[in-house]
């Protein structure tokens, strides 16, 4: 496999981890957050990625194993591998405890907030150390996230350099978010942006840990099997994530038909790019 096509999907994949990054600089400098439009964007993130999913993905993931296992056992492994990708991010996002995990319902009271008005919404006579605590535990959950997407995109991106980039796209709004998550408890903390900024950033880094995984593991056995089987768990760990953290965070921060306007609109954009690219 080219060089130059290994170093864009590493490329890919650490645009998508360090747009935590763009999260906290929101949260942070920002006078003003806009949560309507925070929501078409998240919509549109998990339109992106169950259309590529079951339109893309999983024809692919069927089309290899099929033609390496034949007609039936290729579709068996092919739904199975596609509701074991379901079934490990289910289980890494049932490890995360409920209060310090992002993509529970509640918690986007924090990441919807104005940055003056954060530390009422994190109770103002909290201990420092609890805020920071949970800060960090938010990192951490967010780190345990990110390590199957940063897989996924690198996986993507390799295969086919179009898709990598749809997917990062998908991934990095998703991501904005998270990072408003780890950065506002921080700072509120300790008082320091330098170190609510670089938490943030450091739990986007387990993407490119993942893809690093994915090129020293997968990428040496990375036969018309293993391909496919990939692919296949790749679209069950993207439609969890939509449907489980994208969807109902989009509609939590604003109405209900803004969370599916964006949800189709990027179900059609991706539809587009596919044809056309």
């Amino acid at each position: 496999m080219e060089t130059s096509a290994i170093l864009l999907a590493f490329g890919l994949t650490l645009i998508a981890g360090l747009s935590t990054g763009i999260g906290s600089l929101i949260s942070l400098l920002a006078k003003k957050q806009n949560p309507a439009f925070l929501s078409v964007a998240l919509g549109f993130s998990a339109g992106v990625m169950i259309y590529v999913s079951f339109v893309e993905l999983l024809t692919q993931a069927s089309s290899a194993l099929t033609g390496y296992w034949g007609q039936k056992a290729g579709s068996w492994a092919t739904v199975g591998a596609f509701f074991g990708g379901i079934a490990l991010i289910a289980v890494i996002d049932k490890l995360v405890p409920d209060s310090y995990n992002p993509h529970e319902l509640g918690h986007s009271e924090r990441l919807g907030a104005k940055p003056e008005k954060a530390n009422t919404l994190l109770n103002a006579k909290t201990d420092p150390a609890k805020l920071r605590r949970t800060g960090f535990l938010t990192a951490l959950a967010i780190t345990i996230h990110n390590f199957p997407e940063g897989i996924a995109t690198f996986m993507a991106a390799l295969t086919d350099p179009a898709l990598g980039v749809a997917i990062t796209v998908a991934i990095a709004i998703h991501n904005i978010p998270e990072g408003i998550a780890v950065a506002v408890p921080i700072y509120y903390a300790s008082g320091s942006r330098k170190k609510a900024l670089l938490y943030s950033f450091l739990s986007g880094l387990a993407e490119p840990f993942g893809a690093l995984v994915g090129f020293l593991i997968l990428l040496p056995l990375f036969t018309p099997a293993v391909f496919g089987i990939s692919f296949a768990m790749v679209a069950g760990i993207m439609v969890f994530i939509s449907l489980d953290e994208l969807l109902p965070a989009a509609e939590e921060y604003g109405e209900h038909h803004l969370c599916i306007y964006g949800m189709v609109a990027g179900m059609a954009v991706m539809a587009v790019s596919l044809l056309v690219l």
